[in-house]
């Protein structure tokens, strides 16, 4: 597919970004480093995004003369999480490309339209059922126990979930939901799988349909937070190419330049179930700052702009562990620093985040070694040196 030649955005033209938590503020480095300006448009003032910005926009994402204000001059823009108004994305799309497009926002951004979408294409999904009222729970016991009720929008890290073991668990919820729900308030029931890894892609997609793929990564979750994700994934090869051949194509799907994350459950007989999606860069993909030739957040750059899509070589063994809350601050002072920093092969960065939340993601550590099992070992380490950290 040939491109019109005034597809390409060049450096020194404006880019936007829509939030500005880390996502946000790494992109906008990366953008630099191209030679790009960046306009960042989030609500709170003290987004990590602003401090990188050449330009920032601090107002509601409903305020129309903010619109006006971040559109200005801009030549495309994107966002750093997919529960972004969608309507402002498709006013915005109205005056410069948007990338990934809106379309592919609200059906990624709503998980029932997600799973419906996936389901109605023929990928493989975890059994669900949309949930738009009190009554709808009876379908828990139709779908099987244990299950998981979510939000259908905005939910992140765990929160707005609640886990269904038997009919009991139900009552307790029943508050939550009201007695009909419009779609934007409607819930998701899903089957829990017996899955014995969590993984996922990151498939950068070009504006000419090309699709290139970094390696299959291994996540470990704790309360519904991601804590450490493994690059390369333990895995065989024929195994790493049906998941990479599998996220490509439901990518591909989506009919939409940009950088997605596809999350995957392998099961216990080899099969993989699509999870969830997200139309940006991904935790899980934050390796890729200090272990890829080319970053996510350089590669959702060249997608915005219409550039060829970067190399996604692995130049190392990698793994990259979450800060959470205190940690951020307790496991990066004094003596602790001095140790954390003096082992070879790990990269510290910290998102200058100003308010501490139990929970939150305030930074993360990449380790790269010469083998998995170097990387791995160094993992264990920092993983026990985190125990009790903020307590002490």
């Amino acid at each position: 597919m040939t491109l019109p030649q005034d597809s390409q955005i060049d450096p020194g033209s404006v880019l936007g970004v829509l939030g500005g938590g880390q996502l946000g503020a790494m992109f906008v480095v990366a953008a630099h480093r191209l030679g790009y300006r960046v306009s960042v448009w989030d609500p709170d003032s003290s987004a990590p995004a602003h401090r990188e910005a050449d330009r920032s926009i601090i107002a509601p994402f409903t305020h129309t003369n903010a619109l006006d204000d971040f559109a200005d001059g801009l030549a495309a823009a994107t966002y750093e999480w997919e529960n972004v108004p969608a309507l402002l994305c498709e006013q915005i799309e109205a005056r410069v490309p948007v990338r990934p497009a809106t379309g592919a926002l609200r059906t990624i951004q709503h998980r029932g339209a997600q799973k419906r979408f996936l389901a109605d294409q023929g990928f493989p999904v975890t059994a669900f059922l949309e949930i738009r009222s009190r009554a709808d729970l009876e379908g828990a016991a139709t779908l099987g126990y244990p299950c998981l009720l979510k939000t259908a929008t905005a939910g992140y890290d765990g929160k707005g979930q609640w886990r269904l073991n038997g009919a009991a668990d139900t009552g307790p919820v029943r508050d939550v939901l009201p007695a009909q729900a419009a779609d934007d308030r409607a819930w998701i029931l899903e089957a829990v799988v017996p899955f014995v890894r969590e993984l996922s892609v990151l498939v950068a997609r070009g504006l000419d349909g090309h699709c290139v793929s970094y390696p299959v990564v291994e996540n470990v979750h704790e309360r519904g937070i991601l804590r450490v994700t493994t690059a390369p994934a333990p895995i065989d090869r024929e195994l790493r190419e049906k998941a990479r051949h599998l996220c490509e194509t439901v990518v591909a799907a989506f009919e939409s330049p940009g950088v997605f994350c596809v999350e995957l459950f392998l099961l216990p007989d080899g099969s993989l179930l699509v999870n969830e999606i997200a139309p940006r860069p991904h935790n899980s993909g934050h390796y890729t700052l200090d272990a890829c030739t080319v970053s996510q957040f350089e590669q959702q750059v060249r997608a915005l702009c219409g550039l060829p899509l970067g190399e996604v070589r692995l130049t190392s063994a990698a793994a990259m562990i979450n800060l959470l809350g205190e940690e951020a601050v307790h496991a990066v002072r004094g003596t602790r620093l001095r140790a954390l920093l003096a082992r070879p092969g790990v990269h510290l960065h910290l998102y200058r985040k100003r308010e501490v939340r139990a929970g939150r993601k305030m930074g993360h550590v990449t380790v790269t070694g010469e083998t998995p099992e170097s990387v791995r070992a160094t993992v264990e380490q920092l993983l026990l040196s985190l125990e009790g950290v903020v307590a002490s």
